[in-house]
């Protein structure tokens, strides 16, 4: 497997995904404003969308949207429990989490990257977001991760997301359930090895 990524973007989800299956994979910088890969190859030669993730498969085809990308890779490792069976209830399950976080926390966040936004369109959105953590401070009430005691790839994206809101400053501390669990997900091994790779680890 090949993945695609950009520091810090929502490709950090399934590079998580990734390490924490175990399954071998190359990593490939992409400049997201030039299209460029790191060997001057043309990015969108490999994904017309020009976005990050996109992930090469062993096949020679090529995945482009997140929440299927890391189902494909929880599937590579059905050992470590990275997503329910297939066609079970708690699959669908995990598939309603990813959905959500793909159309209602990604994507509002959308407009807090966009420097011709206003503050107070940004603000809206803001306001938007903080709505929908408090939900998924609800959900995390007496649960570990999303999906209750076992992390899933639904974890590493919402880990993600977190991480956003800190780079904009978007203040959730009012939310318990969700500090501790993103604390819970930043202290993995393999979370950490991810935010190594990609330059993103803190200095002590």
């Amino acid at each position: 497997m090949k993945l695609y990524y950009s520091p810090g973007a929502c490709s950090l989800s399934p590079h998580i995904a990734l390490l924490e299956a175990g399954v071998a994979y190359d990593l490939v910088k992409v400049d997201l404003k030039a299209k460029k890969l790191e060997n001057g190859d043309d990015f969108l030669a490999v994904n017309p969308k020009g976005q990050v993730p996109a992930l090469g498969l062993d096949n020679g085809k090529v995945l482009t949207e997140g929440p299927i990308i890391v189902q494909v890779i929880a599937d590579q490792a059905a050992g470590k429990n990275l997503a329910p069976a297939r066609d079970s209830d708690e699959r669908y399950k995990l598939q309603e989490i990813l959905n959500f976080l793909t159309s209602e926390l990604h994507k509002n966040f959308s407009p807090l990257f966009n420097p011709t936004f206003s503050d107070e369109v940004k603000g809206f959105f803001r306001d938007r977001l903080t709505g929908k953590f408090k939900y998924l401070d609800g959900q995390l009430a007496g649960h570990d991760y999303l999906m209750g005691k076992q992390f899933t790839v639904a974890d590493g994206y919402l880990f993600t997301m977190l991480r956003w809101a800190d780079a904009h400053k978007l203040d959730l501390s009012m939310f318990k359930n969700l500090m501790a669990y993103k604390d819970r997900v930043a202290a993995r091994p393999k979370v950490q090895e991810a935010l190594e790779k990609e330059g993103l680890m803190k200095a002590a």
